[in-house]
C-alpha cells in the first residue's frame, strides 16, 4: 500500500487549519445560531445578513488555510525540469 506524501507541516499547523475549517462549517450549517429574524439590518432579517457575512469570511478563512498549508517549490524544479525523466 502506498504511503501518502507528507507535506512536512507540523501537527499544530494542521490542527489550526482543521479548527478554522470547522469554524467556517459550523458557523454556516448550525441553524440554531441564526434561525431568527431579529435584529434587522435595514430591511434584511438577521438570517439573511448573517449568511451573507459568511461568504467573504469563509473566503478569507480558506485563504489563510491555503497559506498555512502551501509548500514552497524546490529551487530549480520548474516546469522544464528534467529530473526524474527517462533518458
Amino acid at each position: 500500500m502506498a504511503q501518502p506524501a507528507s507535506s512536512g507541516k507540523s501537527p499544530a499547523t494542521r490542527g489550526a487549519v482543521a479548527v478554522l475549517l470547522i469554524v467556517a462549517i459550523i458557523g454556516t450549517l448550525w441553524v440554531p445560531i441564526y434561525a431568527r429574524s431579529m435584529p434587522e439590518l435595514g430591511p434584511f432579517p438577521f438570517f439573511y445578513w448573517y449568511q451573507l457575512i459568511w461568504v467573504p469570511l469563509t473566503a478569507v478563512i480558506l485563504w489563510i488555510c491555503y497559506l498555512l498549508l502551501r509548500t514552497k517549490p524546490t529551487p530549480g524544479a520548474g516546469p522544464g525540469d528534467s529530473r526524474g525523466a527517462r533518458k
